[in-house]
């Protein structure tokens, strides 16, 4: 069994408020054993593993971790919804402070503009690299911002919070490390110091006047994000 089975085991309860004791008896095993399974001692059989996941209301997939939904659906491109659909989800409420719409549409566009220019570069690493770089920023922006009420409860995260920004910032730094090892044509496994990747990059040429006319509506939204960005930088010193 994997380590994240114990973890995830001892989640579920917790979300379910009971007791180590009373899941014990639903589950038909003692409360030591339950103990052993939920601290990664001992190794459960696989018909306790499908009680578990009936108990919980769960997949065996994510009970094993293998997937990150409870029923254990995978996603795939097609069921992700278009950032710019419509929908109350897409919709920021409030009529006083326009901030957090012009933020997302200043962030959005650049995006847009960002991996238009990497799907044209060929350089898989790179996308997958600076791809887990910006993931690991909202999830590092989304932390803070679910730490703002105290009340709300930790059990959404496996990290907790008082690890999850350090963590996330060493995380980071390694991931733009191998963005910038991928961007220069080298691997950016165990063997980078030893051989380039075989993986061809294109060329691409990026310069304002390229910007402006291959993204007419975005591009002006980068350099807002860029101009903002450094001015922020520079009063820093």
């Amino acid at each position: 069994m994997n380590a994240d089975f114990s973890r995830i085991l001892t989640l579920l309860r917790k979300e379910k408020g009971i007791s180590q004791k009373t899941a014990a008896q639903q589950l038909g095993v003692s409360q030591a054993l339950l103990s052993h399974y939920e601290k990664g001692i001992r190794e459960c059989g696989l018909d306790f593993l499908v009680r578990c996941a009936d108990f919980y209301g769960v997949s065996c997939d994510y009970l094993l971790g293998r997937s990150p939904e409870p029923t254990g659906s995978r996603l795939m491109v097609e069921d992700i919804p278009d950032p710019d659909a419509a929908g109350k989800e897409n919709r920021i409420k409030g009529s006083g402070n326009i901030m957090p719409v012009l933020q997302k549409k200043l962030i959005a566009n650049s995006l847009n503009i960002l991996f238009d220019l990497l799907q044209r570069m060929h350089n898989s690493a790179l996308i997958s690299e600076l791809s887990a770089y910006l993931m690991l920023a909202v999830y590092r922006a989304f932390r803070i911002a679910y730490s703002a009420n105290p009340k709300n409860q930790e059990k959404m995260f496996m990290i907790s919070q008082h690890l999850a920004s350090g963590y996330t910032n060493a995380a980071m730094q390694l991931c733009e490390a191998k963005a910038a090892a991928a961007a220069a044509g080298l691997p950016v496994g165990m063997e980078a110091n030893k051989r380039r990747s075989n993986e061809q990059q294109m060329p691409v040429v990026i310069t304002t006047e390229s910007i402006t006319a291959q993204y007419p509506l975005f591009a002006s939204s980068l350099f807002n994000l860029i101009k903002n960005t450094e001015k922020r930088i520079a009063d820093q010193d």
